[in-house]
């Protein structure tokens, strides 16, 4: 086991989101446009939207609400980013999520390479997060969270979200008699 001294918190994270992206995209590895957008069954979401979902949420999450600036989707990737419509999100696109679940359509390519720039993103900001930017408190009232420190915020609302979105996929693309994760 490699020793672990002078690990910081921000390398604990990165080392978690790729792990998270690298499963998440391996996961999807196999699933084409046509599969993206067949219907789950019961009330299950298509595959296409819940992996938009992902990486829509990761760049307003990090680029909105942490950096404070507008999200990659509004500003250099807007209108590329293979998503038919805005994803609803408080404060920035009203709507009823569920009915967007499954009425939005997914160009998978566009998507994915829409997703290298997100996760690129996000790695840069935690290659430049000292201590101190990790430890600043985020509002996260509108979840009924109180204030939490960015590193947490950013472990359960970008890294954990991606796991349990990935396991949602999984879960659907068992339902279609396929192999979720990809070990």
């Amino acid at each position: 086991m490699a020793a672990t001294a002078g690990i910081t918190a921000a390398q604990v994270l990165q080392g978690a989101l790729n792990s998270a992206h690298q499963i998440l995209e391996n996961t999807m590895a196999d699933v084409t446009d046509e599969l993206a957008s067949r219907l789950a069954p019961g009330l299950a979401n298509p595959l296409g939207t819940s992996y938009a979902h992902v990486v829509l949420a990761e760049d307003a999450i990090v680029n909105g609400m942490l950096k404070g600036a507008p999200p990659l989707a509004a500003t250099s990737w807007a209108g590329r980013t293979g998503v038919d419509r805005p994803m609803p999100m408080p404060g920035m696109a009203e709507g009823d999520l569920g009915a967007w679940y499954h009425s939005a359509r997914v160009d998978l390519a566009a998507c994915r390479a829409y997703a290298q720039v997100v996760y690129a993103n996000s790695a840069d900001f935690l290659s430049t997060a000292d201590e101190t930017t990790l430890a600043r408190g985020i509002d996260m009232s509108m979840v009924d969270m109180g204030t939490l420190p960015l590193a947490i915020v950013f472990q359960i609302f970008v890294i954990g979200h991606c796991n349990n979105l990935c396991g949602e996929i999984s879960a659907v693309k068992g339902s279609f008699g396929l192999k979720g994760y990809p070990f």
